[in-house]
């Protein structure tokens, strides 16, 4: 072999391998995917609810997990006379997670005792947002 073929070649097994480690299929690991909701807009909610069952049906459940958090004006999704409120008991059931922002229920003198059942809660909505991003979580603002 000359130069110039063990530099072709040596060339293609980089690439190759570059290749291959850049490009396993989504659904071969899990996946994290944190959804933002901060809209005082029903229509944004079932988006939200919408993209979420999508991507579960798509990637297959078990193998992502999916994180929404309210806050701002988008807290009224986790309130228990939200018009969402059914949909979000029906995705719990099938894993997605809620999170309902404290500092935005503090705000809006909102207790624990208003909130859906199925929501958890966090400090601040914008920090879980954050960290999750910073582990690498995919993020989604409908």
């Amino acid at each position: 072999m000359n130069k110039r073929q063990f530099f072709v070649f040596i060339s293609a097994l980089a690439l190759a391998t570059s290749a291959l480690a850049q490009s396993p299929t989504i659904a071969s690991k899990a996946t994290h995917l944190v959804i933002q909701v901060s809209d005082n807009d029903p229509a944004k909610w079932n988006l939200a609810l919408s993209n979420a069952k999508n991507v579960q049906e798509d990637l297959g459940a078990q193998n992502v997990e999916i994180e929404i958090v309210a806050y701002g004006p988008g807290i009224g999704m986790l309130k228990l006379d939200s018009v969402a409120n059914s949909r979000v008991i029906e995705s719990a059931k099938v894993g997605i997670k809620f999170l309902a922002c404290e500092n935005t229920m503090h705000a809006q003198k909102l207790t624990k005792d208003d909130m859906n059942p199925e929501s958890g809660f966090v400090k601040a909505g914008v920090v879980e947002i954050m960290k999750k991003q910073a582990a690498g979580w995919a993020y989604l603002r409908p």
